[in-house]
């Protein structure tokens, strides 16, 4: 009887009327089956916030040509680089501050304020005259881009324990199917006035702005979801865990004080972890520089990847059409999303986190080397082995990155997710600001090197990429990466 009435005490004082972190909780504890809407909702989300970080690099190219800045062919890559990194100079800035704003004033807000600034940085963008309004623009998206952090700490908040590798899943693979999705749509939207003239006249607002369709398509997929959020549950815990009357309180210590010592000590640790500074949490601190490292990656990638494909085959490249990459890139998302949907789940519970991040980042490495070598091909081979390839390193990259999302949520306790996804959102962000700059001005050297004897042309370009992926596996081994379970 006395551990019955413990426990309905108890229980009484878990979930706290009017708040809306409470009836999250409370409606998680009812529902049992798979958390399909749930899933829908964390999905449509982190899409609208991928799609425009990527959308531009097809038409980049052309676009930089467009402006006239650079003087040669070989220096287009060299501006590309500034355009792509002002997007994640802004958001290194601001991911902190943001995060901080989430765990005050709850996750919700910030979500309608991202999409919303979606909305209205992105059309903005797809209207640039000249390179500098590009860069602007860029980096005020970047700068309200504040939907990535809030959405870890999201989904980990509204899934149950045994789904959080499923919205972890959902979180990385919503990204990078937009990161995908979000060049596709670049790369067949764009030029619309020249592609289908019968549909668009050089005289109407796309022929007069050639990029700006893909960005209003993207922006106008984000508005569609700012309406559906307004919708979603927050999930922020907004009352005092103290707040309980005395009465209350010393029925409840009285109950408590039949709890063995160990318990009571136990629950001490855990008030003296919470406490600690996000910095000194090292297990957190781990996850995110290896994150960093295989992000920097990721993106630095995505910028090759194009460039390469978009550039003349006298230089190494592809000669392809944006419209050629566009497909590529779509082959590449539907594999993806088999992939983390069906497959991955399944890997993380028998390997693990660490293991699946380690092993994915060891199978990407013989696959970009050969990547200057299907450069050489032609026709269906061509075809074939290239979306092979974009597939599988896709496919790797999102798999490492998902397993590292999963150890920073376990690494700290609800209060903190919102600032500690900030702090990883941040480092991120700067590793991903030298990413394309670093990215447009190697690919730019590397034109200038075709009959060099060691790694000529692009051989240089993927060996760097292998490089950083060389590291961020081995950071991956202990001492340095420790994981932790709050």
């Amino acid at each position: 009887m006395a551990e019955e009435y413990k426990e309905a005490l108890l229980e009484k004082h878990t979930y706290h009327d009017g708040c809306p972190g409470c009836k999250v909780e409370q409606m998680k504890q009812l529902r049992r089956g798979y958390p399909y809407l749930e899933l829908t909702f964390v999905w449509i989300i982190v899409l609208s916030t991928s799609l425009p970080i990527s959308s531009l690099y097809p038409f980049l190219y052309y676009m930089i040509e467009d402006f006239g800045v650079a003087k040669t062919e070989k220096d287009i890559g060299f501006y590309a680089g500034f355009v792509g990194c002002s997007f994640m100079l802004g958001r290194a800035l601001t991911s902190v501050f943001w995060g901080i704003v989430a765990d005050r004033y709850g996750r919700k807000p910030i979500i309608l304020l991202g999409t919303i600034s979606i909305a209205i940085f992105n059309a903005l963008f797809g209207l640039s005259v000249n390179f500098w309004m590009a860069i602007g623009t860029r980096f005020l998206l970047g700068s309200f881009n504040c939907l990535l952090g809030t959405m870890k700490a999201y989904a980990s908040e509204i899934f149950r324990d045994e789904y959080q590798a499923t919205a972890m899943s959902a979180v990385s693979t919503a990204w990078g199917i937009g990161l995908i999705i979000g060049p596709a749509l670049g790369g067949f939207l764009a030029q619309p006035a020249d592609k289908y003239p019968n549909v668009f006249s050089q005289e109407s607002i796309f022929g007069r702005f050639r990029y700006a369709l893909p960005c209003f398509t993207i922006s106008a997929f984000a508005l569609v979801v700012t309406v559906l959020c307004c919708f979603i549950p927050e999930t922020l815990h907004n009352h005092k865990l103290g707040s309980t009357s005395h009465d209350d309180s010393y029925e409840i210590l009285e109950a408590a004080s039949h709890e063995s010592s160990a318990s009571i000590e136990k629950a001490g640790k855990n008030e003296r972890k919470a406490s600690q500074s996000l910095l000194k949490n090292w297990p957190l601190m781990s996850s995110i520089i290896v994150y960093c490292v295989l992000c920097l990656h990721d993106t630095a990638y995505s910028e090759i990847f194009a460039l390469w494909a978009n550039s003349p085959r006298k230089y190494g490249g592809l000669s392809y059409s944006t419209n050629d990459v566009g497909t590529v890139l779509a082959i590449s998302g539907l594999g993806l999303f088999s992939f983390q949907v069906f497959v991955y789940p399944f890997a993380e519970k028998l390997l693990g986190p660490v293991l699946v991040t380690r092993y994915a980042g060891a199978l990407m490495i013989p696959i970009q080397m050969s990547y200057p070598f299907i450069a050489s091909l032609s026709g269906l081979s061509l075809s074939l082995m290239l979306n092979c390839a974009s597939i599988l390193i896709n496919v790797l990259s999102v798999s490492a990155i998902t397993g590292l999302l999963i150890l920073q949520n376990k690494a700290v306790d609800q209060s903190q997710r919102g600032a500690a996804n900030g702090i990883a959102m941040t480092a991120m962000s700067l590793f991903k600001t030298v990413g394309p700059a670093g990215a447009g001005i190697l690919f730019s050297w590397s034109e200038r090197r075709l009959n060099a004897a060691f790694l000529p042309g692009s051989h240089m370009v993927f060996f760097v990429l292998n490089v950083i992926v060389v590291v961020g596996v081995a950071l991956t081994f202990k001492p340095f990466l420790v994981t932790g379970r709050r």
